[in-house]
């Protein structure tokens, strides 16, 4: 995350604090301007913090105090093309916490509407889910109204901005308890012609899929009977976890009905791997149907935890479609590295493979530090 701190780094902070003071002399962004030389060894979501806390700071003691200065500031400088990037998270972040407490309906409406002007610069995702929690009804009515704005960057936010599980975000109750409420919007959005959005709308189908999959799956299904050249890839993507878990009505879906398959494997190209390693597998599967079989073919490793119990997490291998009594050999190569997103730990592990939702062929196998 180092690198990532950077993205508010002290020149951008001067930058920001320059350009509303030449936008907005009527406010005194000294605390702005401070706040360049406090970032210290911050990371990025306190660098946000910091900042927009700042920004707050000054308009509260500037003449007109409230969201609405801070409206007009931050309006004030769209001209200027450097009030870009990811400064703007704490402008954003600013005119939330104005907007919330100055508790008008006048101003809760138009600071979502600064946020469609914020977003083309940098997104408004991560601020819009506090206005979103104060009123999520208020709110969602006006993302649906952007799904059909000119900007694509307007329409990705209708969806990115609204996911259940946004990375980096805070959770909004209302999002996950009340699944069905942002699937208007999301009807609305998955045949649009930016790819920018429809990975967003797939995206926020997969978050669903977490606490609502039947509604997701329904989902699903509504849109392939009205589906463009696209939709197949923004259902697939918005599958993907239910396919790893082996959710049935999301197979179904898809096309991978059960089937009648003959799996032998998976053999291990070795019983002891040493961390950093590589697992080669192989197996072999065939068709014992009468019919064509269209398989997902997934694998599943079972991790060794530092309690010595396993956590299981799937990958996925292909998908093929094979004829009454064909066969098939496939390998597969499987990475043991320390990453900052997984810690390997010493101790057995397992493998097996995973074929339409169903297991097949566990194989145990031991990991050595090196």
């Amino acid at each position: 995350m180092g690198v990532m701190n950077e993205l508010i780094d002290a020149q951008a902070v001067k930058t920001l604090s320059g350009i509303l003071t030449a936008v907005a002399p009527d406010v005194t962004w000294e605390r702005t301007a401070a706040a360049a030389s406090l970032l210290g060894d911050l990371n990025l979501r306190a660098r946000t913090d910091l900042v927009a806390g700042a920004l707050v700071d000054d308009i509260r003691n500037s003449p007109g105090r409230g969201y609405p200065t801070a409206a007009a500031s931050f309006r004030a400088a769209l001209p200027v093309p450097e009030f870009t990037g990811w400064t703007l998270w704490p402008v954003s972040e600013a005119a939330a916490t104005l907007c919330l407490e100055s508790g008008s309906r006048q101003d809760f409406d138009d600071a979502l509407a600064l946020l469609t002007e914020l977003t083309p610069r940098l997104t408004g995702e991560f601020a819009i889910r506090r206005l979103i929690a104060r009123d999520p009804d208020r709110a969602l009515a006006a993302v649906l109204d952007w799904t059909s704005h000119p900007d694509e960057h307007v329409r990705r936010l209708a969806s990115e901005g609204i996911r259940p599980y946004l990375p980096w975000a805070v959770r909004v109750p209302a999002l996950v308890q009340r699944p069905e409420a942002t699937v208007p919007i999301l009807d609305a959005l998955y045949r649009d012609p930016s790819e920018y959005v429809r990975r967003s709308v797939a995206n926020h189908l997969n978050d669903v899929a977490r606490h609502a999959p039947d509604l997701v799956v329904a989902t699903a299904r509504k849109w392939l009977g009205a589906a463009d050249n696209n939709t197949g890839w923004v259902v697939r993507h918005g599958l993907r976890t239910l396919v790893k878990k082996g959710h049935a009505g999301a197979l179904e879906v898809l096309g991978f009905t059960p089937a009648s398959v003959a799996v032998t494997g998976p053999h291990l190209d070795r019983d002891v791997l040493t961390i950093p390693g590589e697992l080669t597998f192989a197996f072999e599967i065939s068709n014992t149907g009468a019919r064509d079989a269209r398989l997902a073919l997934d694998y599943v490793v079972h991790y060794q935890k530092a309690n010595g119990t396993q956590s299981a997490k799937v990958f996925k291998i292909s998908t093929l479609t094979l004829a009454p009594g064909e066969s098939r050999s496939l390998s597969k190569r499987h990475a043991f590295r320390q990453m900052t997103t997984r810690v390997h730990h010493p101790g057995l592990h397992a493998l097996e493979l995973q074929v339409n939702g169903a297991l097949h062929g566990r194989t145990e196998f031991r990991l050595e530090a090196g």
